[in-house]
């Protein structure tokens, strides 16, 4: 008998197959079932293939191939998962407080629901790391769902390159002289900048939350 999130994990890995021909990374699972970290996914990973539900294809990445269902769980996929989701890319770590060195990882994409995002518009998913922006209600190891675009009006919270070196969640303002980029926890300085050291990646379009 699986336990629930062994059922969920192995019904998500079924329906990622089925739709996209190629098993969900580590990443993607762990968002999915609302862990923190991958060595839980690791460890149901080993008990699906203990119990003859998957099989890991050697030399291959991401190849999980699931060998079976029990019948009770074949009958009720939607159960545990809506089909109303979209892929984004996971692109890294944005810091939420000392800027960090800029990540760009497009091998990666995670899902998330439709109603999250604006379908016009294109989007990418990074992890906060930090507390800087905890009065916002932006918290260490959320998800932050960014827009991409490379403008903001004063008073968004930007992703913003400084110096084309570092990255950093931030709430924006500008004018002809100067960037300011606030954090919004008094235990952090607000920081100025000459305009042509900053350039807008995105802005904060929602927030996706671990919570177990």
């Amino acid at each position: 008998m699986l336990t629930k999130k062994q059922s969920e994990i192995l019904l998500y890995i079924s329906k990622v197959l089925e739709e996209k021909g190629v098993s969900p990374s580590f990443e993607e699972m762990k968002l999915a079932l609302n862990l923190k970290s991958k060595s839980g996914i690791h460890r149901l990973i080993s008990g699906l293939e203990e119990r003859g539900f998957i099989r890991r294809l050697p030399h291959k990445a991401r190849a999980l191939e699931v060998v079976k269902l029990p019948n009770n769980l074949d009958n009720h996929k939607t159960k545990y998962f809506s089909t109303d989701l979209i892929s984004i890319p996971f692109v890294g770590k944005i810091a939420a407080g000392t800027a960090i060195e800029a990540i760009n990882n497009d091998t990666e994409v995670i899902d998330i629901p439709k109603t999250m995002i604006n379908p016009r518009f294109q989007y990418f998913a990074l992890r906060v790391e930090g507390d800087s922006m905890v009065d916002l209600g932006i918290l260490d190891n959320d998800i932050a769902i960014i827009k991409s675009v490379n403008f903001a009006n004063n008073g968004s919270v930007v992703v913003a390159l400084i110096d084309d070196h570092e990255t950093t969640l931030k709430k924006f303002k500008s004018d002809e002289k100067s960037v300011t980029l606030e954090p919004a926890n008094e235990n952090y300085e607000i920081k100025v900048f000459a305009p042509n050291r900053v350039k807008i990646q995105g802005i904060l379009a929602a927030i996706y939350r671990l919570y177990i």
